[in-house]
């Protein structure tokens, strides 16, 4: 991520990765590339406005300062921890989908070694949402947690994915989505506290619950 080479682009050049981006990431949802490349042409500013709320919080700035990676190596230990916690949650979510951490694209579109950073960590920290949101990686509960992701960092892609998502959906989905699921994102990522700004792996040993009240996180609802 940082160490690889990143590529500075031109103003007009971004805006045609922006544009190829979006219509390929449309065109097949399961391109991680591209959305990753959608999300840096068109989010620099927001990853800005995120950059400098982290500086201005304690545990923003101890994470900007020792740079956590959500690597195998790094939270593997979450496999061993007692059942009840979030780093156990975690590793629940993470194994029974087969995921691993190391899949993140890595980032190629930012300026400076700062504001990468930034965007790997919202990159990384997305699994962490899931947990604690209790979201499913379905259709539906990736566009809802797309809904909390804009509201947290603005993000034009996130708005784009929210859009994209719901025009795939079926009646059926549409109906649940917006009954059930999109009101409780609105409320939910208004809700919770500046989520970039935790420094999620010093929780890991915490009970799971004790970490959503603590973080003002609401899951998601159980719909039947």
């Amino acid at each position: 991520m940082i160490e690889g080479s990143r590529i500075r682009l031109k103003t007009w050049q971004q805006a045609a990765v922006a544009m190829g981006s979006a219509v390929g990431a449309l065109l097949d949802p399961r391109r991680a590339d591209l959305i990753a490349a959608l999300g840096e042409t068109t989010g620099k500013p927001a990853f800005e406005k995120v950059l400098q709320r982290m500086k201005s919080c304690p545990e923003g700035r101890a994470v900007l300062l020792e740079r956590p990676r959500v690597v195998s190596a790094n939270v593997g230990h979450a496999w061993d921890l007692p059942e009840n916690t979030f780093g156990a949650a975690y590793a629940r979510f993470m194994g029974s989908r087969n995921f691993s951490p190391d899949d993140r694209p890595p980032v190629r579109f930012m300026d400076t070694d700062e504001l990468a950073y930034v965007t790997m960590r919202a990159r990384e920290v997305h699994d962490f949402w899931h947990t604690l949101f209790d979201l499913p990686t379905n259709l539906i509960g990736e566009t809802a947690l797309k809904v909390i992701e804009f509201e947290q960092m603005g993000l034009p892609m996130c708005l784009l994915s929210v859009v994209g998502g719901t025009a795939r959906f079926s009646g059926k989905q549409r109906k649940l989505f917006y009954q059930h699921y999109f009101p409780w994102a609105i409320r939910a990522g208004m809700q919770c506290t500046d989520l970039m700004c935790v420094y999620y792996e010093r929780h890991f040993h915490e009970d799971l619950e004790d970490v959503r009240r603590k973080l003002q996180i609401v899951p998601a609802p159980v719909v039947p």
